[in-house]
């Protein structure tokens, strides 16, 4: 019988013991923790833009037509002064040839009036001397003093109008050259807008023939940089960028220009951020959508938090913290609070200035266990 009370009495002191155990383990919070590391930290403003040619030419014609010849065509490469297209030029050669005949006429006209006025010139003397002589009346002296300063008029007339049929030959020997298109730049042909026989008119505005990029191996790219950002903005910074085109690969430029338009849009801000690119493989294509990075500062080989680590709050309840970034680690069971200084941050990790942690030191980033669901961590603000 003592010994059945024995057993008893060890059985209740071994399931207290492992009740306690269990209630306490069961209370008691975990934490997933992750160490203060040391590596090169990259600050970057990330944006979008369109891949562009950094010189795009558009042609146009100055003269209403009929399309004849087209000799080039998408993505054909031309030379400055080359033809690309013609406009029917049979109506504009028949100008000319009518425009030659008036100049012709012109000068028939001016001969004519110099005759005349040399006739009357002649006469006007005779008459001027007779009259001195008494031999005729003052009436014909001034009959053909008039004739004469009227052939004088009448050969300024003249010789005008050979100023003026002149400068319509010209005017119509130009509209014939404007009938064949040229290039105005070395390039390459980005869009052809005619087509064969396709009448164009440029009674009011110049219509967009042909659409060519001076240089293809030579990109930039327009990007928006919102008004948050693009303090942080400077030229000739580093840019890393992607295209879908390529997902794997990653393409180099920098900062060229930036401009000071705003870009409102829905009461968003945005600055256009120009980006000069190189492309001798000619893999980046005009329109091509680019996911860009610019860098704007780096550290190397300096102490990192986890962004996750600044963001951790052990639960609701918890009393706000003070001011300024701060992270908690594990101090007899129970987290604590550190308040840090910080300096620049990618999306991973964050730059350590100053505080009271050091490499190697365990930091809290998530609550587990049964607290796990009442722990925060919030969003992109740091506590």
């Amino acid at each position: 019988m003592k010994k059945v009370l024995i057993g008893i009495v060890v059985i209740i002191v071994l399931g207290t013991i492992t009740f306690t155990a269990f209630r306490k383990n069961g209370n008691e919070l975990k934490f997933r923790t992750e160490k203060v590391t040391k590596g090169d930290i990259v600050a970057t403003v990330s944006a979008t833009g369109t891949v562009n040619a950094v010189t795009t030419v558009l042609v146009g014609t100055q003269v209403s037509g009929t399309i004849k010849h087209i000799y080039v065509d998408f993505n054909s490469s031309v030379k400055k002064g080359q033809i690309i297209a013609q406009i029917d030029p049979a109506t504009f050669e028949a100008q000319v040839e009518q425009a030659g005949a008036n100049l012709l006429s012109a000068k028939a006209n001016v001969e004519k009036a110099e005759t005349a006025l040399l006739d009357a010139k002649r006469t006007f003397e005779r008459n001027r001397e007779l009259f001195s002589k008494n031999l005729i009346a003052k009436s014909e002296l001034d009959t053909s003093e008039t004739t004469y300063e009227t052939s004088k008029a009448q050969l300024s007339v003249a010789k005008a109008q050979l100023a003026q049929a002149e400068a319509s030959l010209r005017h119509t020997e130009i509209n014939l050259r404007y009938t064949k298109i040229l290039s105005p730049v070395d390039g390459i042909v980005v869009s052809r807008n005619i087509d064969m026989g396709q009448t164009v008119a440029a009674s009011f505005q110049t219509p967009t023939l042909f659409t060519i990029a001076q240089d293809l191996t030579k990109m930039q790219i327009d990007t928006n940089v919102s008004e948050a950002d693009i303090g942080n903005v400077k030229i000739a910074q580093a840019v890393e960028f992607t295209v879908d085109a390529y997902p794997e690969s990653t393409f180099k430029g920098s900062v060229w220009q930036i401009r000071n338009a705003p870009i409102v849009v829905q009461n968003v801000v945005t600055y256009d951020v120009v980006i000069k690119v190189d492309n001798p493989e000619l893999k980046l294509k005009p329109g091509m959508t680019a996911n860009v990075s610019i860098i704007t500062e780096v550290k190397k080989d300096v102490l990192m938090i986890p962004n996750t680590a600044l963001r951790f709050r052990p639960s609701e309840k918890t009393k706000p913290p003070d001011k300024g970034p701060g992270v908690w680690i594990i101090e007899g069971g129970k987290p604590k609070r550190i308040g840090i200084s910080t300096g620049i941050s990618d999306e991973i990790n964050t730059e350590f200035v100053s505080g009271e942690i050091k490499e190697g030191q365990e930091l809290i980033v998530e609550s587990q266990g049964k607290s796990k669901e009442k722990s925060r961590t919030s969003g992109p603000r740091m506590f």
